[in-house]
């Protein structure tokens, strides 16, 4: 079986370079393949997590999700995410640039850029990592890469306050015409 050489990049607002370059084989699922690169990184697995098809602009496309989402009422059977586990990679490559974006987490949004950067056509039997650069610092492991402006008592750390209301008056600044008045409607 032939191997499927990626380059994962974590996606951060740091100004450090984190990527890993990973060999796998072809036949390999999207949760197989998930649970590398997350080891790989060091995060824990008790998250949830989804595989979204890109294109060259890194927009999000189909959704794999890791847990099977069919049971939510605001999905049609056709449009729920497929689960990773019954995908295999393979089947998702469109050409050999093909890209993915995984989210691990939604609340803390670890994003990372998943490339596709070369198709081995040697037998590869177990993944390996081919390079590694860089590492996430383990305080940010605990908090996530989009916590940072706040604390864990809900207060924002910085002086911007996006609840503050201050400047916005009441209603009565709007024009009263442009209402209609209820006791005009007959009910």
């Amino acid at each position: 079986m032939a191997g499927l050489k990626f380059r994962v990049l974590l996606d951060s607002i740091e100004n450090t370079e984190v990527f890993r370059d990973i060999l796998i084989n072809e036949d390999m699922n999207f949760e197989q393949f998930y649970n590398i690169i997350i080891d790989t990184f060091g995060l824990s697995k008790d998250q949830m997590a989804s595989f979204f098809v890109s294109n060259e602009e890194w927009d999000r496309g189909e959704e794999i999700s890791l847990l099977d989402m069919s049971f939510e009422s605001s999905f049609d059977e056709s449009e729920a995410p497929q689960e990773m586990s019954k995908i295999l990679i393979k089947e998702r490559i469109e050409d050999l640039n093909q890209r993915f974006i995984l989210i691990h987490d939604f609340l803390s949004m670890w994003v990372f850029l998943v490339e596709l950067s070369e198709i081995i056509p040697n037998d590869v039997k177990e993944h390996e990592i081919l390079l590694s650069i860089g590492e996430i610092p383990e305080d940010l492991k605990k908090t996530g890469p989009n916590r940072d402006n706040f604390n864990f008592e809900g207060e924002m750390n910085s002086d911007d306050d996006p609840f503050d209301l201050n400047g916005y008056d009441d209603f009565d600044d709007y024009d009263d015409e442009f209402y209609d008045d209820f006791n005009d409607y007959d009910l």
